[in-house]
């Protein structure tokens, strides 16, 4: 059974956006290549023959040319959102983070480690469970930061 053809008719002004817009050079690859394949099968080109002419691939140009169709130009454009873990901490709850590893550790004990942060945070109600990874990746993106700012962008 042969999957549903979707043909890709533009406008006049469809199409020159589409060429100013992959001449332009400021866009990305992947939605260059999107235009691309928009502009060779408004040209009446099969889809094996994108496929040969632009070097991407046949599920590709079937998903392109889907969604042009049923949601138009910019959705085909775009990039959809990506699943993903939603962050575990807020900006205020990484700022309590901070200034707890900051503060003086347990007693009994020289420094604070990972793992006795995230359970602090967890005792402190911040969130009901978060990894010591977790807590690694909100520590370092704050020390990466200052570390540049501190050093400046003459020293490398």
């Amino acid at each position: 059974m042969p999957a549903a053809k979707f043909i890709v008719d533009l406008t006049k002004l469809e199409e020159e956006q589409l060429r100013k817009f992959i001449s332009c050079g400021t866009v990305s690859a992947r939605r260059a290549a999107r235009a691309r394949i928009l502009l060779k099968a408004n040209e009446g080109l099969t889809d094996e023959q994108v496929v040969a002419a632009l070097d991407v691939g046949m599920a590709t140009v079937g998903r392109i040319r889907q969604r042009f169709v049923e949601e138009g130009l910019e959705a085909a454009l775009k990039d959809r959102p990506r699943p993903g873990q939603r962050r575990k901490l807020s900006g205020k709850q990484e700022a309590r983070l901070i200034a707890l590893a900051c503060s003086s550790p347990p007693q009994g004990r020289a420094r604070w480690t990972l793992r006795l942060l995230a359970d602090k945070v967890v005792e402190l109600g911040l969130t009901e469970s978060i990894c010591h990874e977790t807590v690694r990746q909100v520590l370092k993106k704050t020390t990466s930061n200052r570390g540049k700012a501190a050093s400046g962008a003459s020293q490398r």
